[in-house]
């Protein structure tokens, strides 16, 4: 299910992923993307936090639909913030802004961990 975590004037989102993650999700997520486009952004920030998904709850058609949706629209996108408590992810967010940042130059993605969430808030806020 995604859920807005807080609503952000200007061109950034804030939103979570709690334990399932399913075409509809994706289909809201994109809503909440196209609304500040149309608003007049051309860049959107985001924060998306995951530490309650399930990736076991992961539909692979949501996934396959969130892909082509990112890759479509991935100079959109300005800073990436992942908001989790996983080592894993943790080090996937460091391995994917190296691709990130060569096709987005300026903008990067990064891992905060659930206690800096914050940090993460301004992160995408400026």
């Amino acid at each position: 299910m995604v859920e807005q975590i807080k609503k952000i004037d200007g061109n950034a989102i804030a939103f979570e992923v709690i334990d399932s993650f399913t075409v509809t999700d994706v289909e809201l997520a994109q809503k909440l993307i196209e609304q500040k486009i149309s608003q007049g952004h051309s860049v959107i920030h985001l924060l998306i936090k995951v530490d309650q998904l399930k990736i076991t709850h992961i539909g692979l058609k949501a996934a396959l639909k969130d892909l082509l949706y990112v890759l479509k629209h991935i100079k959109q996108f300005g800073n990436l913030a992942i908001v989790a408590n996983s080592n894993t992810l943790k080090t996937l967010v460091k391995m994917d802004n190296l691709f990130y940042n060569k096709i987005n130059k300026g903008f990067e993605e990064r891992y905060f961990d659930v206690s800096e969430i914050e940090e993460a808030y301004t992160f995408i806020s400026n």
